[in-house]
């Protein structure tokens, strides 16, 4: 047996993937990746495939980061671990503390660590129910969020999100609503756009009237929507949900795991779109990917109250603040500054990068290709002059495995076909990324038409 037919023997028999249909997995052996450069991964058999989701939305200077690697093997040798807990602190998560109090949007100065973005927004929750306890408004418990929209897999953050297809296999809490998304595309039914985006954002006015100003604490959303599908709201959709969340006092949540640390050509989303948020979420390319760990950004009137408090906040995880995941994410913020990636993205390789990927909205599958700073997605159509769709959904599935034969990664999401690509590519790898994206679009076309 081969090294690689024996690693994909193990790999069924004993390792659980996350969503995954593991008899399809069986059956299709999966592919074990060896190692990473640049903007490439590696299977087994050393065939090249350029990552267009970085990572899992994550490693956004791509890979072979010699700093990100020596500042943790540095700290592992110093300091490999200690807690935060019990009136500890140590140097890696005092510095990462001011280092991203100083590139956050203004009002957000006070930072608690986790260990991935779903823990973030579980923790978003205890932060937002304690404070309305502090403020003596014990009934403000209810979160809203979006249809569609994804907060993690923990039961709360999966709760949080709204995919019927999590919400099928667990029982989540009872003091979440959901309202729709800004899928303009999908679901506007022929309204102009902006119309659509004031339309669903005051879907969330109506929801604080239906429950009562006095039980609702928070509204969380995604600035885009990446897990659903690469949703770009219309411009009308934040303002006016700015204005909602300050009109009724309600505290203003941005998910920020995929947006965060210069996708969209900004440090954070929150500021591309002029939204000021009581919390802001993160994870993922806060380390680049290199090491786990997540965080919730506060609000200097929020932090105030639970520092005020009086007694404990009872709240923490044995490896918040890991000094080896802090010296990543500083090594990350480093790189980002000193290479001025987030101002390439805003100037430079952001818009090259759109400009190509708008031309696949020419090939005769896609019904739109949207984008915005390095995040893109098209969607699959039957018929491109009224956007029908493909039967039972085989069109992005379809599309996945073409784009692997050609050595691309982009991930399916129903029938839209959606891409992050690292920050740091070239003209010419963009270039690349597009004519595979076309040719796999051929080999799709090709294939359903069978």
């Amino acid at each position: 047996m081969s090294e690689l037919a024996n690693l994909q023997s193990l790999d069924s028999k004993h390792f659980i993937h996350p969503f995954t249909d593991h008899n399809a997995l069986a059956k299709a052996k999966t592919r074990v990746i060896s190692k990473a450069s640049g903007i490439y991964i590696y299977q087994q058999d050393d065939q090249p495939i350029l990552d267009g989701m970085s990572g899992l939305w994550c490693c956004n200077l791509g890979y072979g980061r010699t700093e990100i690697a020596d500042a943790v093997s540095s700290q592992l040798a110093q300091l490999p671990f200690y807690n935060s807990f019990f009136q500890c602190s140590h140097a890696p998560a005092i510095e990462l503390s001011q280092r991203l109090a100083e590139v956050a949007p203004a009002q957000l100065n006070t930072v608690f660590y986790t260990n991935s973005g779903s823990e973030a927004n579980d923790t978003m929750i205890r932060f937002a129910h304690r404070y309305w306890d502090l403020k003596g408004k014990p009934n403000k418990k209810t979160i809203i969020s979006r249809h569609n929209g994804y907060h993690g897999s923990t039961i709360a953050g999966a709760s949080l999100g709204g995919m019927s297809f999590m919400h099928d296999q667990f029982k989540g809490v009872d003091y979440i609503e959901h309202i729709d998304q800004p899928y303009w595309f999908g679901e506007a039914n022929g309204q102009e756009e902006s119309t659509f985006g004031l339309q669903v954002a005051q879907q969330l006015e109506q929801k604080i009237l239906e429950l009562g100003i006095d039980n609702v604490a928070a509204f969380i959303a995604e600035p885009i929507q990446g897990a659903g599908g690469v949703i770009i709201p219309p411009a009308s959709y934040w303002p006016e949900i700015q204005r909602i969340c300050d009109h009724y006092e309600i505290l203003l949540v941005a998910d920020e795991v995929i947006c965060g640390f210069g996708r969209l050509g900004t440090m954070f989303a929150s500021e591309y779109f002029n939204i000021k948020p009581d919390f802001i979420c993160f994870a993922k390319a806060v380390t680049n990917g290199y090491q786990p760990l997540g965080g919730v950004l506060i609000s200097d009137r929020v932090a105030d109250v639970i520092k005020d408090a009086g007694n404990d906040f009872a709240h923490g995880f044995t490896y918040s603040g890991h000094p080896a995941s802090c010296a990543a994410a500083i090594a990350t913020l480093d790189i980002l500054k000193n290479e001025d990636i987030i101002n390439k993205v805003n100037t430079d390789i952001g818009p090259y990068f759109q400009s190509r990927w708008q031309q696949l909205g020419e090939h005769p599958l896609i019904g739109e290709a949207r984008s915005i700073g390095m995040l893109g997605a098209i969607e699959l159509v039957a018929d491109k002059n009224n956007s029908t769709r493909f039967a039972n959904g085989i069109a992005g599935p379809t599309c996945r495995d073409q784009c692997v034969k050609v050595g691309l990664v982009m991930r399916a999401v129903g029938d839209t076909m959606v891409v992050a690509p690292p920050l740091v590519m070239t003209h010419t790898e963009v270039d690349e990324l597009f004519n595979k994206a076309w040719q796999a679009l051929d080999l799709t076309a090709a294939a359903l038409a069978k």
